[in-house]
């Protein structure tokens, strides 16, 4: 009996113990034809044609790359359409003029506006009139009493507490024995008296412009004029 021999790397035997079962020497010959097909068939090489797998394997890589190439080109044309958009659109804003609120807009105009406006002709003398109105507006608007010199008026919005009632001392409008010593210190002095301010010998504090700074020195004048007025009736 021969020795048996080392079992080749493909043989079967190596791997299936068919020998147990008795089918390996009925079916030997297509055994190993079968294990050499299948399971021993050397690797092949990179480069080697190894069947219908590698031309599979091949179609799909070309398909693969023909795809690659096509959404390369689609995100390199999306991108160049987005710079396009993006400079469309600073191009846009930074041609839009600025917001400018109503004091910008009138703060440019004075500082547009020459020096004196020249008139002529009949439009010339109604601006100058309407500008000359709107001046008295805005200067009597800062001055007490809508800047009336009446001195009635004058006394009725001011006054009238005080001078009325004798309020601290003060002389009552038409009381000749509460005014003949003070209109003997002569009318310019009561004047003085009014516009900045007197205490009286009895303490009795007369305030500058009766309390109110925006009189001016006419409508001063004018109230202690009518006054003295009411006196001498």
């Amino acid at each position: 009996m021969k020795p048996a021999r080392p079992a080749a790397p493909c043989d079967i035997r190596a791997l299936y113990p068919v020998q147990m079962l008795g089918l390996y020497s009925r079916n030997k010959g297509i055994l190993r034809q079968l294990w050499r097909n299948v399971s021993c068939r050397p690797a092949a090489s990179g480069n080697e044609d190894t069947g219908v797998n590698t031309v599979a394997h091949r179609q799909i890589s070309k398909s693969d790359k023909q795809f690659t190439r096509q959404f390369a080109k689609v995100i390199g044309f999306l991108a160049i359409f987005a710079a396009c958009l993006m400079a469309a659109a600073s191009y846009i804003y930074h041609r839009q003029p600025d917001e400018k609120t109503d004091t910008a807009v009138q703060t440019t105009q004075q500082r547009l506006a020459p020096v004196a406006a020249v008139y002529a002709g009949n439009t010339g003398r109604a601006a100058i009139e309407a500008a000359q109105a709107a001046a008295a507006k805005a200067a009597a608007s800062k001055v007490a009493y809508g800047g009336t010199t009446d001195g009635k008026t004058i006394f009725d919005h001011l006054c009238t507490s005080c001078h009325t009632a004798g309020v601290t001392g003060a002389p009552i409008v038409g009381n000749k024995k509460d005014w003949a010593p003070r209109i003997a210190e002569g009318i310019p002095t009561l004047i003085q008296h009014a516009l900045h301010g007197y205490t009286g010998p009895d303490g009795n504090h007369m305030p500058a412009k009766g309390g109110n700074p925006a009189l001016t020195e006419e409508q001063v004048a004018n109230t202690v004029k009518w006054m003295v007025s009411q006196v001498k009736k």
